[in-house]
Order: C-alpha cells, then sequence, then structure tokens
C-alpha cells in the first residue's frame, strides 16, 4: 500500500504537463515527502479545461472499518468505491517518485520507484470526493469542515515493485492518452487502465529516506 509519495517539479513545470487551465493551488513548493491526511495537488477536469487545486489525501474509512484515512483503492467493485469513479470524481494525481517500504530490521527502508533517475512526471488514477468532518491538522477544539478528499487505484504489483511489497502498487498513468480516458471516458473503459505498469517503464532510484529530494 503506497503512503509516501514525491511531487519535486516545479509548479509551471506542473501546469505544462497536464494542460492545466485553471491553476488554484497558490504558490505551490516542492513536495519531497506527501503523506496521508496531507494537503496534495490533484487535476480535475472542469468544463473544457483542466483544473489543478489542493485536496487532503485520503478517503473516510466505511463505516465499522477503523478511523484511519483510506488512500488506496483496489476493488473497485465496492459499493462503497463506485459512486466515486463515475467521470466527475475522477482525478489526475501528479506524481515525481513514490515508495513503498522494504521489511527490513530492526527497521523497514523506504524504497523509492520513479519512470528515471530524471523523476519525469506522471500520475496516479485518482478519485476525490467532497466530505463534510474532522481531517487536518491537529486543534485544541475540532470543529467539522468541509474537505474534499481524493484516493486512488491500485493494482497488482509488477517485477519492480513486487520484491519489495509483492501485494500492490499504484495506478501509474504516464501518457496524456491515458489521462484523457481517466478523466473522461465512460467507467468501463477507464478502469481498463487498472494494471501495473510494465517493468520496463519504471525503475529503483533511491532507498533510505522518508523523502526523495532527486
Amino acid at each position: 500500500m503506497c503512503n509516501l509519495y514525491s511531487l519535486n517539479k516545479g509548479q509551471d513545470a506542473i501546469r505544462r504537463a497536464f494542460g492545466i487551465t485553471h491553476d488554484r493551488t497558490g504558490n505551490l513548493p516542492p513536495l519531497p515527502g506527501i503523506f496521508p491526511d496531507q494537503m496534495a495537488p490533484v487535476v480535475r477536469q472542469r468544463g473544457d479545461g483542466r483544473e489543478l487545486s489542493m485536496m487532503r489525501w485520503g478517503f473516510p474509512p466505511p463505516p465499522k472499518v477503523g478511523t484511519q484515512p483510506v488512500t488506496n483503492v483496489r476493488n473497485v467493485a465496492s459499493p462503497y468505491w463506485r459512486p466515486w469513479l463515475k467521470p466527475e470524481y475522477r482525478c489526475l494525481v501528479p506524481v515525481s517518485a513514490f515508495s513503498e517500504y522494504a521489511n527490513t530490521k530492526p527497521k523497514k527502508t523506504p524504497v523509492w520507484f520513479a519512470l528515471s533517475d530524471e523523476r519525469p512526471l506522471f500520475t496516479f488514477a485518482g478519485i476525490w470526493r467532497p466530505w463534510t468532518g474532522i481531517r487536518g491538522p491537529k486543534r485544541d477544539e475540532p470543529v467539522e469542515e468541509e474537505h474534499q478528499l481524493y484516493s486512488f487505484l491500485t493494482t497488482e504489483a509488477n517485477s519492480v515493485v513486487g520484491p519489495v511489497h509483492p501485494k500492490a502498487m499504484p495506478v501509474l498513468l504516464t501518457t496524456e492518452d491515458e489521462w484523457r480516458t481517466w478523466l473522461e471516458a465512460p467507467t468501463e473503459e477507464a478502469l481498463k487502465l487498472q494494471r501495473p505498469l510494465p517493468d520496463e517503464m519504471m525503475k529503483v532510484v533511491a532507498r533510505g529516506a522518508r523523502r526523495d529530494e532527486g
């Protein structure tokens, strides 16, 4: 389960890569370590253009399934996820690298994966939803607020990720055709993208740190 990724590219590069027509992120700094419940940028289709905006990572858990945010989606047939797989709730999550933890002793080791050492931009296949509740920074007097939350799809691990995390890997989208399909296509067609990236298209780029500064 991917619970750590990075976005190290500048704001202009992100806007150009994804054809952003509306940027609502403000001043976006590099994000070398993005963890669950933090804010990060996502891309949504808005009319004829694409919007870049900030959302919080992690859906609310299903009833009676703990309290932690749900960061990854595997079972897209579940009634819990189906309403958010419509085109209007799909999004792209911009990424330069993602991490899985190798089961080493005495503590687990972060291993970073990217398309190449240069960390070109790609995306996770994401979904988002509005939600009212208590999330984010701890406060002395927490109050319910309206949030926009995102999560992203996973699939079976390929042979690059599998030796570190055999159970699953995120769904990686790397081309404009895939980005357009995920944002705009009917659900059945879009879900054909839920497959592991071919081994030759990615590599291990770093080990040991919880931030990817590459």
